[in-house]
């Protein structure tokens, strides 16, 4: 959180990551606070109940919620609720997309952006990068079965939006997104597919698909060249989409 400073801040409401079945607020703590001190920032760092314990929806109903509460209660950290970001990464991405579509359903208030870090998108696991990539690289093919298996049941849909964002058959009024993937990463293809449909509704703020990178990278800021250019990256994002200017209200 910024200094208090009389000023009102952005807010980013941010969920983690760990395949819907671990990780907790220290996972992405030292993420959060540097997005927090390099965009001026308020984040609100969100822990959700986990699978296999708690499957679908419980994961995403808590990230639903806790948005909802933290835009609400913006002003009483210094922040406006009205320039509201969403992200996360892996499953966080996934949660945070599946929130933004279902605020979007729903009518609620715009969010002023997104943030998918190298996110999950797509519960078929059928892209090239899938097959390329499926072991070797850190994530595997395998963990990601079980991570969906964890997390998913019951016969339920895995290609309904709120599971597999990816699949959404429309992706007219989703809030401006910045997607950050990798090159070795089996989720590649399925961010990048995400990114390209954005695109054409102009809701894409920007793509980087780090070359020589796996899955999880940013956790390697500051130390990493290509860490410290997606954290720049995700920085700059915030502040562009939350300049008071460029935010609009319903």
């Amino acid at each position: 959180m910024p200094a208090g400073d009389g000023k009102s801040h952005p807010l980013v409401v941010y969920f983690h990551g760990g395949g819907w079945v671990m990780g907790d607020l220290e996972m992405h703590d030292s993420t959060c606070r540097t997005i927090a001190a390099g965009a001026q920032a308020v984040v609100v760092n969100v822990d959700y109940r986990l699978a296999p314990e708690n499957p679908f929806p419980a994961p995403l109903d808590d990230c639903f919620d806790a948005t909802r509460w933290a835009m609400a209660n913006a002003a009483s950290w210094g922040a406006d609720g009205a320039r509201t970001l969403i992200g996360g990464t892996s499953a966080g991405g996934n949660l945070a997309a599946a929130v933004a579509i279902r605020r979007r359903d729903i009518g609620a208030t715009p969010l002023a952006g997104l943030l998918l870090l190298y996110p999950v998108l797509d519960c078929r696991m059928a892209t090239r990068s899938y097959a390329e990539k499926a072991e070797g690289y850190f994530l595997t093919a395998a963990e990601m079965r079980f991570f969906w298996d964890a997390y998913v049941q019951d016969g339920r849909d895995r290609a309904h939006p709120w599971l597999s964002p990816g699949l959404v058959e429309d992706v007219s009024g989703l809030p401006p997104t910045l997607v950050v993937t990798a090159e070795h990463d089996p989720l590649r293809d399925e961010g990048n597919a995400f990114a390209r449909r954005l695109a054409e509704r102009s809701s894409l703020v920007g793509l980087i698909e780090a070359p020589g990178q796996i899955h999880g990278f940013l956790t390697a800021f500051p130390d990493s060249a290509a860490a410290r250019e997606g954290m720049h990256a995700v920085i700059s994002a915030v502040r562009k989409l939350t300049e008071p200017t460029s935010v609009t209200t319903e």
